[in-house]
């Protein structure tokens, strides 16, 4: 569940940066708006690590780009949108061209953002983080439903796909070669 923290005035992604890191607990920036949520479960965070462990040899084999973990990234300016995605994948080439701040947020979209939704996390929640990533660009989005051990995946213009654990994720153009059996991800 999400809280919106009452502030004067709209925040730049720089004073959101120096908010974040005098303040405990995960937040994002929408449309200039502090968004306050709450920590995650065990069960998310072992999802989250199936993920990178599951995606890890892949680019090994396959240096096509990096894989981030709850990276904040600027989706757009004035008013600022910050968001953090549990994951996300960017290209090897639009790195090389834009590398990430030392510090701070990093203005750059993904190519794919993941989400790994918590019981609390309600579904327009959830639709607008989805909303926010397409709108400013993200290619590919999964959200992670780990108590129904279903994905969504999420592309511009394009209906969404829903997988369960029989199924298998792909990466399209964004992973090119990327195949995940659902049943490895939601593996105890």
């Amino acid at each position: 569940m999400t809280e919106t923290v009452a502030l004067e005035s709209t925040l730049t992604a720089e004073d959101f940066w120096y908010l974040c890191a005098r303040r405990e607990g995960r937040l994002a920036l929408v449309e200039g708006k502090v968004v306050e949520t709450t920590r995650v479960g065990p069960i998310h965070g072992r999802v989250d690590f199936q993920f990178a462990n599951l995606l890890g040899p892949y680019l090994a084999a396959n240096p096509v780009g990096d894989v981030f973990l709850n990276t904040g990234f600027i989706l757009r300016r004035n008013p600022d949108m910050v968001r953090g995605p549990d994951q996300a994948f960017i290209r090897a080439d639009r790195i090389a061209a834009n590398p990430p701040p030392e510090e701070g947020f990093w203005e750059m979209v993904p190519d794919l953002a993941v989400e790994i939704v918590s019981p609390r996390d309600t579904a327009c929640e959830v639709q607008a983080k989805v909303q926010d990533y397409l709108e400013s660009g993200v290619r590919l989005v999964w959200v992670t439903y780990p108590a129904r051990r279903q994905i969504y995946v999420h592309r511009p213009d394009a209906l969404i796909q829903v997988l369960d654990v029989r199924g298998e994720l792909e990466g399209g153009d964004v992973l090119p070669g990327f195949r995940l059996p659902l049943a490895e991800l939601w593996k105890q």
